[in-house]
């Protein structure tokens, strides 16, 4: 077994199943979307991707993009949040949480893409 190998997966792995936690439920529910569980998402995301970057195959490059463009996303959805609590006036409205969770959708679906791309990466590789 590699060392490397299962750290990496790990982190991919919990990439999703962290966001996966903070997108389930309503999507205009503040109380159903923690601020804490987003931060926590993020920060795996951005781990995960420190990870990918060794990795100079095509795949890796795949999982790489991936990984960025759902860094983005959480990374935006981070920043509308600390923006309508911290300098709107208006505090965090449905309005606002729906585009947060819309954006953490986005970014659920290139973790999702990372882990099917993974998992056909590991079935295809032959001792």
């Amino acid at each position: 077994m590699n060392l490397e190998k299962v750290i990496f997966a790990f982190f991919i792995v919990l990439a999703l199943t962290l966001n996966f936690g903070f997108f389930i439920g309503d999507i205009d529910n503040p109380q159903q979307h923690h601020a804490y569980e987003l931060f926590a998402a993020l920060i795996i995301s951005i781990i995960a991707t420190i990870l990918k970057v060794g990795d100079r195959s095509h795949m890796g490059a795949v999982l790489l993009a991936t990984s960025l463009v759902a860094d983005l996303q959480l990374i935006v959805a981070a920043m509308i949040w600390g923006y309508v609590v911290y300098v709107s006036g208006d505090g965090l409205t449905p309005r606002h949480m729906s585009s947060i969770v819309s954006m953490s959708g986005g970014a659920l679906v290139a973790n999702i893409t990372s882990v099917v791309l993974l998992v056909v990466e590991t079935v295809s590789v032959r001792r």
